[in-house]
């Protein structure tokens, strides 16, 4: 391995930074973006049920809020609610969405850096391809008043081809595990969009019960 990164030349170590980058984002966004930590099934059903017999406790909410981080956008409606009971659903809503902001904020964060070392991959192979060209064209020069130098060709050679290879082999990677937390973020959004709906709906409905 130390002797690809030799043939490889200096280019290779911007190459070799960015995949330990994005290796480790990867593995961050992996332990981030579990379910039970971002939108575990059923919560939403069980805060409507609870709701039913009345606003939580103070603990219950604080319990909420620690469950996981669509409990923290649902706990937000409810502890306006337990402050202000007769807050209106753009107070509602306005809380909700801050709080939802803040979720997705954290649901996306790193994947700006990700999506940069995908697309700035290749043309760091690049850069090194273009060195090794210099080099083999460098190669041709010194040999032009009698043979050439066979040992510069090769070295650039090695250089163009490993660092294309390895731009590549940075950049796919970091692109299918990019898209594959894009689209989990997308879904997660999706179910806390239609989770606090539902919640509001069923507060809207409950006051409107009410004498």
């Amino acid at each position: 391995m130390f002797s690809i990164i030799q043939a490889a030349g200096w280019p290779i170590w911007p190459l070799i930074a960015s995949s330990i980058l994005a290796l480790a984002i990867v593995i961050e966004r992996f332990s981030a973006l579990v379910e039970s930590k971002v939108a575990p099934k059923g919560l939403a059903d069980t805060v409507i049920a609870v709701t039913q017999k009345g606003l939580p406790s103070k603990d219950s909410l604080a319990d909420l809020e620690q469950n996981s981080m669509l409990g923290e956008v649902l706990a937000s409606a409810l502890h306006l609610l337990k402050t202000k009971p007769k807050a209106s659903q753009e107070e509602l809503r306005a809380a909700v969405q801050t709080a939802g902001r803040g979720m997705a904020h954290r649901l996306e964060a790193h994947m700006t850096i990700l999506a940069t070392v995908a697309s700035s991959a290749p043309l760091m192979g690049l850069l090194g391809t273009v060195v090794g060209m210099i080099e083999i064209f460098g190669a041709q020069s010194a040999g032009a008043a009698g043979a050439s130098n066979p040992v510069q060709l090769a070295q650039g050679i090695s250089m163009a081809l490993y660092n294309t290879a390895f731009g590549l082999m940075v950049a796919i990677p970091s692109l299918v595990f990019w898209r594959y937390f894009r689209a989990r973020i997308d879904s997660y959004l999706l179910t806390l969009e239609s989770s606090t709906e539902r919640l509001l709906r069923h507060i809207q409905t409950t006051d409107a019960d009410q004498p």
